[in-house]
């Protein structure tokens, strides 16, 4: 059997940091093909991606990626561990047999973590005056001693936690993540590997001789080349459904719980722009990524029952040539539905939150992001 690589991902944009993981993994793996389970147009705190999911697979391509496969918007636009358990689910039926990951301390003993995670953990913390991750993690330190602070680390802990639900689980490799902290946007002058936040500050000040310190080649000539989307784009729509709903309407909004509407209906009246929205929302008890999540599901309208927690499809996004083959056989092997292009059956059905992502994407931008894409070929 075929050693295959899987690898998660938002490339949100495609960096440096990015290049050393994924040969770090490679190297480490000795797999013979590489596989990215990639976000799609949004990304799991809830935020637009800088470029879209078309271009973002052209550099991971470029970077010696074999085949990327869209994420689905059920688990894109989630929590750490649903958007993990989605992630790996996928990775697992595409025949994976390695997930690499980068983490702060990749040293950490993540299968302790799982161990000793609490169950009904959503029923566990009730508290109000702290975020539930902060409750989360302080509840795994007081069992292990183990600090779970870091954002990769979380997101390593609930790789681990998924891969330990797989009938087959995959080998775990993580790898040291170098740079600036996760969300930092703070780095010396000479340093070549910074945070992907780091990276997306540069690019909203023009900073183009930054950028091309920080990021490969490629990446500096799409995001030169290509239109940037943030949450400001989208304020003016998201202001609107927020208005023009009632209370009763929003409280049917998936992940709207705790009043948190009525927070939600005063910030938008004062508010001028998307920062200061979100900056009038905030509480002890959600944090930024947890508002701007839900920010999304109002958005595009996504109720209380409409997120599976079933893998249903896994989108093609592109591939090379090593990847095509190993698409053709996948196709022949996995029930999962693999699917290269979005017909009219599939965005009245499964897809049809992923193709409003990429209408409302396609509204900004003007390029079509799903009814007339066929996969990148590179």
């Amino acid at each position: 059997m075929a050693r295959i690589l899987g690898i998660v991902a938002e490339y949100n944009p495609f960096h440096n940091g990015h290049i050393y993981q994924l040969q770090q993994a490679q190297a480490r793996s000795d797999a013979e093909l590489t596989i990215a389970v990639m976000s799609g147009n949004w990304v799991q705190r809830g935020e637009p991606s800088l470029l879209d999911k078309w271009q973002r697979t052209r550099l991971a391509l470029s970077a010696g990626i074999d085949l990327v496969v869209e994420l689905p918007f059920q688990f894109a636009v989630q929590p750490a561990h649903l958007f993990a358990r989605g992630a790996v689910q996928l990775l697992a039926q595409l025949g994976c047999t390695e997930l690499a990951f980068g983490a702060e301390h990749p040293g950490l003993d993540f299968d302790r973590l799982v161990a000793n995670q609490p169950t009904h953990a959503a029923e566990h913390f009730k508290q109000f005056d702290e975020t539930y991750p902060t409750l989360f993690n302080d509840y795994l330190q007081a069992q292990t001693g183990i600090d779970l602070r870091s954002s990769n680390d979380i997101l390593g802990f609930s790789y681990v936690a998924a891969n330990r639900e797989l009938k087959r689980p995959m080998t775990i490799l993580p790898i040291q993540r170098r740079g600036n902290a996760h969300r930092s946007t703070d780095f010396d002058v000479d340093d070549t590997i910074v945070s992907g936040a780091a990276i997306r500050q540069a690019v909203q000040a023009g900073d183009s001789q930054l950028i091309k310190r920080i990021v490969p080649p490629i990446t500096a000539t799409a995001l030169q080349e290509y239109q940037h989307i943030n949450w400001e784009n989208y304020w003016p729509f998201l202001r609107y459904q927020v208005l023009t709903q009632s209370i009763s309407q929003l409280q049917h909004i998936y992940q709207m719980s705790e009043g948190i509407e009525y927070r939600l209906k005063q910030a938008a009246l004062t508010s001028k722009s998307f920062k200061d929205f979100i900056r009038a929302a905030k509480t002890k008890r959600y944090t930024y990524a947890r508002l701007q999540r839900l920010c999304v599901y109002i958005l595009l309208q996504v109720s209380n029952v409409e997120l599976p927690t079933r893998l249903r499809y896994g989108r093609v996004l592109g591939f090379n040539s090593e990847g095509q083959q190993l698409l053709n056989v996948l196709k022949k092997r996995v029930a999962l539905p693999l699917i290269s292009r979005v017909t009219d059956d599939w965005v009245s059905g499964p897809y049809r939150l992923d193709y409003q992502a990429g209408v409302l994407r396609q509204m900004l931008s003007g390029v079509d992001q799903d009814r007339l894409r066929h996969p990148v070929i590179f």
